[in-house]
């Protein structure tokens, strides 16, 4: 398959899960899966899914502008980089994000997140 592909179809499937069951974000993430939110650390797919799940909102919705991809090393990773608005209820203002995922090859045909990284675009 084409990594642009790849990367859409990660990019969608990602957000949409995000925006509407966090939780299930959960098998996208393994123990040594690592996410730097807004400059916090955290390591595990636990501690991933439970800083995800304690933001201060519960529903969403991400807008993608772009989506960059890159092949990364010889096991067949990719390099993701998303950038794109977020809308959160109620809110008239839209949030700017910039996003990086690091996928690897799970061994059954998919990928997992092995590196996250997530910011604000402040203007």
């Amino acid at each position: 398959m084409d990594p642009e592909q790849i990367a859409k179809a990660f990019v969608e499937h990602y957000y949409t899960i995000f925006d509407t069951n966090r939780p299930g974000l959960a098998s996208l993430y393994q123990d040594g899966s690592m996410l730097t939110f807004e400059g916090q650390k955290l390591q595990g797919g636990q501690a991933i899914v439970g800083k995800l799940t304690s933001l201060p909102f519960q529903q969403c919705k991400h807008n993608v502008s772009t989506i960059d991809c890159q092949l990364s090393g010889p096991a067949g990773g990719m390099l993701v980089f998303v950038s794109g608005n977020m809308q959160l209820p109620g809110e008239d203002h839209l949030l700017k994000f910039s996003q990086m995922f690091h996928l690897l090859s799970n061994g059954q045909g998919s990928f997992y997140v092995h590196n996250d990284i997530f910011r604000l675009n402040y203007a």
